[in-house]
Order: C-alpha cells, then structure tokens, then sequence
C-alpha cells in the first residue's frame, strides 16, 4: 500500500506502543521540554487493553520518572509481604528458603500490580503534559527517508477486504513522521522485527530467545486470600521436559494473579504449555487455594528472556527501540517493566538533546550507552548466565550454579564470563518421533478449562472480513513440512487455539487459521520450527481487551 497517498501529521517524536517504555519516553520528553509535539499510537482499544504482565513491580523507573507517584494516585497499592519459593512434585511441595538466595531476588520493596491499571494511570499524567495519545491506532507500516532513515509510521488503516486490496469502505489512515520514531511494541513487534531485520541490529548478538506466559485472574475465598504474598514454584508439571514455573500474587479485592511461564526452547513438540498450566491448578497445593473461587480473566503473551547477551543495538537512523522491542527482562526477578521505564527515559533524554542540537533523522548513540552501561545493563549483566545455565544443564544447575553466578557477579566478577543461548527456539524444537506424545487430563471445568473457554474470558476480537494478521510465507508448510515432520506443534503451542489441523474422511489434512481467537501473544511467530508464519497487525482496536491485566 505504499503508493496509497495519506494525509501526514508532523512530530517531534512518534513512539509506537502506549506500555510501560513508550509512556515513560512520552512523560519524560514533555518534562524535559513541554514544548515538543509527541505522539503515542496504541494498537489496543484503549490503553491497557493489551497490557499482560504477572506483575510484581519493582519501583526504581517509577520513582525516577515520577518521585511523587504515590501523591498522584498511581495503582501500586498492595506492597509484598511475603515471598515464597517452591519446588513443586506430582503430589507435594519442597519450600526453598530465602536466605540463600542474592539480594536482588528479593520482593519486599515491589508492589503487586496490575500493569495494565499501571498504564492507564501513566497516560493520564502523560496527557496532562500534552502528550497526544491514540488508541485504536495499529502502525501497520514505516515510513523511510531517502536516506533509508525511518521517518514515521502507517496508522490507521481499517477496512482492507480479505485479500488485502483496497475496497469501497476502506480508510487508508495516514502517516505521522517524527524527527525520532520510538518503538515500544513489546515483545516481537512487526515493527521492531522490521528494523532489526534491515538493519541488521541483532548482528554479533546472541539469538533472542522467549517464554509463553499464560494467566489468569481469579476471585478466591477471603479466608483463603492473603493479600501481599507472592508465590512461585518451579518443577512439576513441566519436571525436564522444558523449563519453566508459575507465579501466584495476592493483590487486593480478594483476587490472585495465577500464571504459567514456559521457556520455548523446548525440544518435544508434542508439548502442550497451555495444558501445562491447566495442569498446574490441580496440584493440592494450588487447588487447595482455588477451589471455591471463580476464574475472572484469562490472555497470554511471549515473554522476551534471552537477557543482556540478546539485546540487539537499540538505535537506528531516525529511532530507537525500547523495552521489551529490545529484551529487558530479568529471567530469575520474572520483572522487565522497571527496565521498560527506564529505557523510555533514557531514549527521551538522548532524543531532546539530539533535537536541542538541531539534528533529526539520526541515530542516538547516548541512549544504547545508557542502556547497556547504565542502570539497565547492570541489572541484566548479573542474571545474564541464569538462563542459559537452565537451558544447557536444567533446574537443578540452575538453582545452584545460577545462584552462584548472581552472588558473584554482585561482586563484580562470573566463573562463567558470558555463556551463549545457542539455538534460537524455533530451531531447538525437534522431530516428534523422537519424543513421545503427552496424554494431558481432560479439563475439568472447575479448576482447569479448554482453550475456547479460556479465551472468551480474554475479550478477544477481530472483525472477520479483515486479511488474516497471521502471514504463511508458504500455505503449504503447515502440512507437508511441520505436520509431517513435528505433528504440527501450531496446535499445542498456541495458547488461543487458533491453529488447527483439520482432517476428514477421504480429504488431505488442511490447516485452519482461527484468526479472530489471536490474543496477540506472538508465540507462533517464535516457535513455529520453519520459521513459515509471521505476526503482523490487525486493523486497529482488535485483539484482546484485557481490564485488569
């Protein structure tokens, strides 16, 4: 659609994606200079509305970016009491105590947060600065200079038929050039992938490597409900077959975070992380906390974990990434938003002082400077083996040798240096007969649902007449290669249901896109071992409306 001419606005800075990075990077630039034109674009309906994250919220990019949050009423109300560590069998629990574990493992200072409230709060006060925020605005294109510098986005667009041609009713959006474009997509944005693509940013860096995280939201017995503890397991049900654990968070009204992470680099591809999780809520410790109580609100979304040796070179000419476009988790805290926050400051104040200087459509080398030597390089430089260490040598080397990397790397030096991550995840999952197929239990639709059901407690939806956002680079794939070859594991791995694998009498198998149940989570885009199906965006507001995610 590029030679469709549109209406353009000008900016000084664009910034896709109205989470944690790009609202901070919004309320930064308008304090450092309320004079700058700034623009957030948001895919979702409203701001939040694809926000999912546990989240236990480390406060440190709060407090930088705003030290009188708690005078301006923002959502961090339940502050961690109380921290827990399991080790979980088929029937029992091993508890791990919290005195050998490093400092920075530590929730007593964090908040239980939804991160999606979070982020309704921080558009207020980015607002109130004269920040212009639009929701429903999917940027389904860049802009490039002449010179090959990103200028802008394409937002906007809606109305496109099926096969992606222009019809009567459709609204070809408009373009928004910026003298910086900043994007915050999360995790594995169209985008983002673009530009790292083209300018070849990921080059000289390990493979980024990601988790699923499922979760959902339920309201439990009050004589249950201990508001302020925090909870995560390790071990059963996943044990070797991949690597993983759950998360349990008592926030206020009665209500826990219950979620599931399961890293994708796993081997077996008859592996199923949804029934994982499904699974997960019959073990007596959790069941006895759930039963009694009403699951509220269910999404997914993949979790960037490939740390500091993954992150690529944030800056591009006319731009930068940030937060989880880049991969800013803390794979041991599970915490990533306190770097998202940070980072969108940080390409904030390297973007005013590029302006300042009259310069516009260039790189910003100070905001990569920052980031990887700054606050945010420090706190992902001591994890940095945790993840790998799990991945070449399991849970068990992980709890003991990662440990021990953290405690030394706080003083400054590792045994290990830097391991690497090796395979990217599509390329670690293998053939399915060399694995044997996994019998999950039946949900029972007390404690554990079926993916349907589950997803319609997401509020998902896509107006069908649209072209489908799920892209095959080759319709022929997902039959003759992947369901050959590895079961087609589109079927187990999706948390939505959206892929399936149709066969009926006297037909060849065929392969179904359930487009409307997509909930955004882009682990296709990851795992799919041929590297066949590619994420982009529906047309603006689709996809899932979380409340309180």
């Amino acid at each position: 659609m590029a030679d469709i001419e549109r209406e353009a606005m000008e900016y000084d800075v664009v910034i896709v994606g109205a989470g944690p990075a790009g609202l901070s990077a919004a309320i930064r630039l308008k304090q450092l200079d309320a004079d700058l034109d700034v623009v957030v674009l948001e895919k979702g309906s409203e701001v939040g509305a694809h926000i999912l994250s546990g989240a236990v919220l480390d406060p440190c990019g709060l407090d930088k970016l705003m030290p009188d949050w708690k005078d301006k009423g923002a959502p961090l109300n339940v502050q961690v009491k109380k921290d827990n560590f399991y080790m979980l069998g088929e029937a029992g629990e091993i508890r791990i105590p919290n005195w050998p574990m490093p400092p920075l493992m530590d929730n007593h200072h964090n908040y239980i947060v939804s991160m999606g409230n979070v982020c309704r709060w921080m558009a207020e006060q980015a607002e109130e600065l004269g920040v212009e925020i639009f929701p429903g605005m999917a940027c389904s294109e860049l802009v490039y200079r002449e010179d090959g510098s990103v200028k802008g986005v394409v937002a906007g667009v809606f109305g496109l038929e099926a096969d992606g041609s222009i019809g009567e009713g459709t609204e070809p959006g408009m373009e928004l050039h910026g003298k910086y474009v900043f994007i915050s997509e999360g995790v594995r944005g169209s985008l983002a992938k673009e530009i790292i693509g083209k300018y070849d940013l990921q080059a000289g860096k390990e493979p980024q490597k990601f988790g699923l995280g499922m979760k959902e939201i339920w309201e439990i017995d009050p004589a249950k409900h201990k508001e302020g503890t925090v909870t995560h397991t390790m071990g059963w049900p996943l044990g070797g077959n991949a690597g993983g654990g759950s998360f349990i968070y008592h926030m206020e009204n009665n209500q826990i975070f219950i979620g599931f992470v399961v890293h994708l680099n796993y081997k077996n591809p008859h592996l199923f992380p949804y029934m994982e999780f499904q699974r997960l809520k019959h073990h007596p410790m959790v069941a006895e906390l759930l039963e009694g109580g009403k699951r509220v609100a269910y999404g997914a979304r993949a979790i960037s974990e490939g740390g500091f040796q993954s992150m690529p070179k944030m800056t591009f000419p006319g731009g930068a990434l940030l937060g989880c476009s880049v991969g800013m988790v803390n794979v041991p805290r599970i915490k990533g938003n306190h770097n998202a926050m940070l980072s969108g400051m940080a390409a904030a104040e390297a973007a005013v002082a590029a302006i300042k200087d009259g310069r516009s459509g260039d790189e910003l080398p100070d905001y990569e400077t920052e980031v990887r030597t700054g606050a945010i390089g420090k706190d992902l430089k001591k994890v940095r083996n945790v993840k790998p260490i799990w991945s070449k040598w399991g849970l068990t080397a992980s709890l003991m040798l990662g440990g021990l990397d953290m405690w030394t790397n706080t003083l400054g030096f590792s045994f290990f240096g830097t391991l690497g991550h090796g395979k990217n995840d599509a390329d670690a999952t293998q053939p399915a007969d060399k694995h044997k197929v996994i019998d999950y239990p039946k949900p029972d639709g007390k404690l554990s649902f079926d993916r349907l059901t589950n997803v319609s407690f997401a509020m998902t939806n896509h107006e069908e007449s649209q072209p489908c956002h799920l892209q095959l680079a080759d319709p022929d794939v997902p039959v003759n290669v992947n369901l050959a070859k590895y079961a087609e594991p589109a079927q187990r791995y999706c948390p939505a249901g959206v892929y399936e694998i149709v066969e009926e009498e006297g037909k060849d198998p065929r392969f179904v896109i359930n487009f409307q149940n997509c909930v955004h989570c882009k682990t296709c885009d990851i795992k799919d071992p041929s590297q066949n199906i590619t994420w982009v965006t529906p047309q603006g507001g689709d996809g899932p409306n979380y409340p309180n995610m």
